[in-house]
């Protein structure tokens, strides 16, 4: 037993952390059943990874509530099966995730409803679906969630609307038909939040050697000197000249509090040899002295939220590496336990952050790191592989409470290490962990 008073604050407080959270997701299901059995004339329920879904669900109903109507918005997940066979109407906001997957935050309703054929005749729906064209399901969870609906008999208040990376004609048509059918003449105002003037303060290429592309340390102050707030977790935009309708969306690497908003970004290199707009403004181009229009994003599905007293697993890989440094450098002021699997090509020339990681080492924050470095070796190894390795404590992480973080690459780690989490956790185990929010990804 220790008797280090450190850790026993710490102890402590992770059990009454762990109290607060039993109590409040009692009165979360509680306060969700009342609702169920309110009369509510609309309900807006959303899926996002990101919380593009969740923003626009917010300003749907405050529109809806401009006109005086009842209204409330929910995660897919979070709509109880009577609200989904006793209401009237349903607007449905849902991103894809990947090539045509649903977000983490719909797996449950995909579970518990899609499986099946509900009679669905009563309902009257509509459904904005956002995606990215770039990739080949686009779009695709929301043409089947709109499929889906129709094959139970549900009727579409009008067309399906389909938004490519957050363009702006196709959220007015939204507002136009919710308009509409609210009766609403002074619609709230839906413009996104400004960007704000921003100055590159620190560019460096951190990965020189690499077998891959030169990935750089990107750090960037307010030209006001006034930092916004942002929470580990959270996105930088960044508008790219010429394309201001196409922002770009990075973790942010630093906790303000360090005084600076660092970004690690990996220079794209096109087939014809040119590089990515945002990659190469940020890494080549932008002048240190010019202007970078940027603002901050709170990133609700990847923030510390309700995990903040809980043991911690991080894993990740090559940029993503970027998310989980904000995660664990917010753990420095906490004497809560901490484990980071970390994956890359080469130790010496593509371990990022380093430094940090071995100093939080030191202070027994990481009180366990795993670097999986794929080419140092005869034989390849990725994250996965450690975590196959390693079930055993990683089962053991979990039942003392843990939360898993996953940031970086869908197909070059994520989906591995889902399958990896299933096999040794159980599936049922892990869905559970999702939607208790215990299990987060943030991947690209």
């Amino acid at each position: 037993m220790t008797s280090d008073p450190v850790r026993l604050w710490g102890a402590a407080a992770m059990l009454l952390a762990w109290l607060l959270l039993c109590a409040a997701i009692v009165l979360r299901r509680r306060l969700s059943q009342r609702a169920a059995t309110r009369p509510v004339q609309w309900i807006v329920a959303y899926a996002s990874q990101t919380g593009s879904a969740d923003h626009l669900a917010q300003l749907t109903v405050a529109t809806l509530k401009t006109a005086g109507l009842s209204a409330l918005d929910c995660s897919l997940s979070e709509l109880e099966p009577a609200q989904l066979r006793q209401s009237d109407r349903i607007l449905f906001i849902v991103s894809t995730y990947g090539e045509g997957d649903p977000p983490d935050n719909a797996l449950r309703f995909v579970r518990a409803e899609m499986q099946g054929a509900p009679r669905l005749g009563h309902l009257h729906y509509a459904v904005l679906a956002l995606g990215d064209s770039s990739y080949a399901q686009y779009c695709g969870f929301g043409r089947a969630l709109d499929q889906w609906l129709g094959a139970c008999g549900a009727n579409p208040l009008f067309d399906r609307i389909e938004v490519d990376r957050g363009a702006a004609p196709a959220i007015t048509a939204w507002q136009e038909h919710l308009c509409h059918l609210a009766g609403a003449v002074d619609a709230p105002d839906w413009s996104e939040p400004a960007y704000a003037d921003w100055r590159i303060v620190e560019r460096a290429e951190i990965n020189a050697g690499s077998a891959g592309e030169p990935v750089f340390r990107v750090a960037l102050a307010p030209a006001d000197g006034v930092f916004p707030d942002w929470e580990a977790g959270d996105l930088a935009q960044v508008s790219v000249p010429g394309e201001p309708g196409l922002p770009r969306e990075y973790s942010i690497a630093s906790l303000p509090a360090e005084g600076r908003l660092e970004l690690l970004v990996r220079l794209h290199r096109r087939a014809d040899g040119s590089h990515g707009s945002a990659s190469g403004f940020l890494c080549l181009h932008a002048p240190l002295a010019a202007p970078i229009a940027l603002r901050v994003r709170e990133h609700k599905r990847f923030r510390i939220g309700e995990n903040r007293w809980r043991p911690l697993i991080l894993i990740g890989n090559g940029t993503g590496m970027a998310g989980l440094r904000a995660h664990f450098k917010e753990r420095d002021f906490r004497a809560i336990d901490c484990w980071l699997v970390f994956g890359e090509r080469n130790e010496a020339s593509d371990f990022h952050y380093r430094e940090d990681v071995e100093a939080s080492v030191a202070m027994a924050t990481l009180v366990r790191f795993d670097g999986v470095f794929s080419r140092d070796q005869e034989q390849r190894r990725y994250v996965q592989h450690v975590l196959r390795e390693s079930g055993a404590a990683l089962r053991d992480w979990v039942e003392r409470g843990a939360a898993i973080y996953v940031c970086g690459g869908l197909l070059t780690m994520a989906a591995g290490v889902h399958e990896v989490l299933e096999a040794e956790l159980g599936k049922a185990k892990l869905e559970q962990l999702a939607d208790e929010g215990r299990y987060r990804r943030d991947v690209y």
